[in-house]
């Protein structure tokens, strides 16, 4: 198999061409032959003029590169080693989502043939490729797990936005049903990993090792944002005592703040469902994701109370939040928690516009009814600097004048003005 993939005699395919699944796909496709599936005909259409629906990739990483998109299944036949990469979202019960998954295991048991190989990069609960994705294989291709196809899970670790963290940059986690298998994606994905692979034991762990890559960073931020609502009681700057803590060598340097986006603040609840299923309530992990998921409307039921403190009716104020996508310098707003900041604003009564330069305010009126505003007004009695896009940080006090009312506040949500503002209210986590 690896022979035939590195000579161009076997195509290697990638199933989703999302945030995770593009990247992959184009740097498989400079090395070996490649095909890019993904079900939106619009989306294909874009890619193969050159363009990334999801903004990520410029024009100039699709040269040079030996791949075909496509939404056509004859064509995704051709392929013998099989990459996952589609979506797995949570519901509106904060329950995995498994819909996308399962739907692209049968896409591609549609095409098995004896001999093929499928890896899973899909975010998932241990267990899921086993329990839930290889038998979908079974039944759609008629054939036998093991015996005429092998299959492993190898975690994504795409950072949206990160020019330096990127696929061929950062040691891959690998793992196989077997030991020939093992060898065989392992040699498969060290065409494109300049670091090289870590061999999981078995395909649970390398799901185990991705579920808690996330939780942990989770879990701490909620720690943060714990502390930030404490030390704000005493009227203590967190970010100042973070600082100090931080000066000692072993001090983890976790920041309170928003926690969206579709991996922290998601891949959490994969994992405590599946601890409900083997009997266990993750204590830990719960609350710390009922913290991280409060913090929203905690920082509008700050501004709110600062507004009515100076005497002003909510009914009457106005407010603008700058940064809408769930993290800088990025056009994702998925799961993006500003929008829960704006709309705990809109229940005081307050009015509020929204700028981004990333966002697309189309995406963001679909996905959560609010627009982005056309310009930036005067007189606002608060801003709220909610994502710390490039742009912002290096905005002044004397600008931040320019658009407040002379008793307006200004809501630093990460910090990143502190010891900058002197003569207008300020407040940050």
């Amino acid at each position: 198999m690896i022979n035939e993939i590195k000579k161009k005699e076997a195509k290697l395919a990638v199933i989703g061409l999302g945030y995770v699944g593009l990247p992959i796909a184009l740097a498989f496709a400079k090395k070996i032959s490649v095909i890019g599936f993904d079900i939106n005909q619009a989306r294909v259409d874009m890619m193969n003029n050159k363009i990334d629906p999801s903004e990520e990739l410029p024009a100039s990483e699709f040269e040079n590169s030996d791949i075909v998109f496509t939404a056509d299944l004859e064509t995704l036949k051709q392929a013998k080693f099989f990459i996952v990469a589609v979506p797995t979202p949570i519901d509106e019960h904060n329950k995995p989502d498994l819909k996308p998954l399962i739907s692209a295991s049968k896409t591609v048991g549609a095409c098995l043939k004896k001999g093929d190989y499928v890896v899973y990069e899909s975010t998932v609960y241990p267990g899921c490729t086993e329990e839930d994705c290889i038998p979908i294989l079974e039944k759609i291709s008629g054939l036998n797990f093991k015996t005429d196809f092998k299959v492993g899970y190898s975690p994504e670790r795409i950072n949206p936005g990160d020019k330096e963290h990127t696929i061929t940059k950062i040691l891959k986690v690998v793992s196989g049903c077997d030991a020939e298998s093992l060898d065989v994606i392992a040699e498969t994905y060290k065409i494109i990993v300049e670091p090289g692979v870590h061999k999981a034991a078995t395909i649970k762990v390398a799901e185990a090792a991705k579920i808690i890559e996330n939780t942990q960073r989770d879990v701490n931020i909620a720690l943060m944002n714990e502390l930030s609502i404490i030390f704000n009681k005493m009227g203590i700057n967190t970010f100042d005592v973070l600082e100090a803590a931080g000066t000692k060598w072993n001090f983890l340097k976790f920041f309170p703040g928003l926690v969206g986006g579709h991996c922290i603040g998601v891949d959490p609840y994969y994992l405590t469902h599946k601890a409900e299923s083997v009997g266990h309530h993750a204590k830990i992990i719960n609350s710390g994701r009922f913290v991280n998921d409060s913090m929203g409307k905690y920082i509008a039921e700050q501004t709110a109370k600062k507004i009515i403190a100076k005497k002003k009716d909510p009914n009457k104020a106005r407010a603008l939040v700058m940064g809408a996508t769930f993290k800088e310098d990025v056009s994702d707003i998925r799961n993006s928690k500003v929008a829960d900041v704006i709309k705990e604003l809109e229940s005081y009564g307050i009015k509020v516009d929204v700028v981004d330069p990333f966002a697309s305010s189309k995406d963001l009126k679909h996905e959560y009814g609010f627009e982005l505003a056309s310009e930036i007004g005067k007189n606002y009695d608060s801003v709220l600097v909610a994502v710390n896009h490039n742009d912002y940080k290096n905005l002044s006090e004397e600008y931040f004048k320019t658009i407040l009312a002379n008793d307006g506040i200004l809501v630093d949500i990460k910090g990143i003005y502190r010891g900058k503002i002197k003569d207008i209210a300020y407040w940050s986590l």
